[in-house]
């Protein structure tokens, strides 16, 4: 097993699966799976989901409403997200425990570092919501400030692409696709792997980012072990 403890980071939009909007229970059911197959290696494991599927704050204030206003219903949109993560991964036997940056106390526990690392000492999949309880911050940021208080070996940055491209594979059938990156290397190139915040508090705290594709059925796994799967960026 190449590691030990992880932090998955999983965008919101990604629960949409074959919807228009909402969670997919289906595409909710085979993350679960996945994630179980991690669980039963042995890796501790913490998440961190975005809220993109139900409300984007940022989108809110392009059409009129207060930033901060917008952003607190974001993070509550992650803490939907993150109670239906829980409740697909304990109805296969996985214990969890939710976490979030805003006290609600009859769903769930406060933010707590020391509890949330016995939790996983203690074989509880972590899943931290809310982001990280302030506006203008994004569950990216969220993500890696989380996994550095912790103390993940690396960030696993589920997506619907197999790595990091030179430009959106989607729409452009000539990107090419990077198995590994420097910090600097993303600078230099302008490449959007998380938004600038995460990325640099990433970097400063020597802290690894694999990008991969999470709807392919074993991929979370396979990196677990050490296969080399997405994009590596690295010191």
């Amino acid at each position: 097993m190449a590691f030990k403890r992880i932090l998955l980071k999983l965008s919101g939009e990604a629960l949409i699966g074959q919807k228009g909007f909402g969670i997919d229970q289906t595409r909710l059911s085979e993350y679960a799976q996945e994630i179980k197959s991690v669980y039963n290696s042995g890796c501790q494991i913490a998440i961190v989901i975005g809220g993109g599927n139900i409300f984007r704050g940022l989108q809110a204030e392009k059409g009129g409403m207060d930033r901060v206003h917008g952003d607190y219903m974001g993070m509550l949109a992650t803490v939907i997200n993150s109670m239906a993560i829980q409740s697909a991964l304990e109805r296969i036997g996985v214990p969890t425990r939710l976490q979030s940056a805003i006290k609600m106390e009859q769903i769930c526990e406060p933010f707590i570092r020391r509890k949330a690392v016995r939790h996983l000492e203690k074989n509880r999949v972590v899943i931290f919501g809310a982001g990280t309880g302030n506006p203008y911050f994004t569950t990216d940021t969220a993500a890696t400030l989380r996994a550095i208080e912790i103390e993940a070996e690396v960030i696993l940055k589920g997506t619907r692409v197999d790595g990091i491209y030179s430009s959106d594979p989607e729409k452009n059938a000539d990107a090419v696709k990077f198995e590994t990156l420097s910090f600097d290397d993303v600078y230099a190139k302008g490449i959007e792997v998380m938004d600038m915040t995460a990325f640099t508090l990433c970097k400063e705290n020597k802290l690894p980012i694999i990008v991969f594709n999470m709807n392919a059925y074993g991929n979370l796994k396979a990196l677990v072990e050490g296969k080399k799967i997405g994009t590596l960026v690295t010191m």
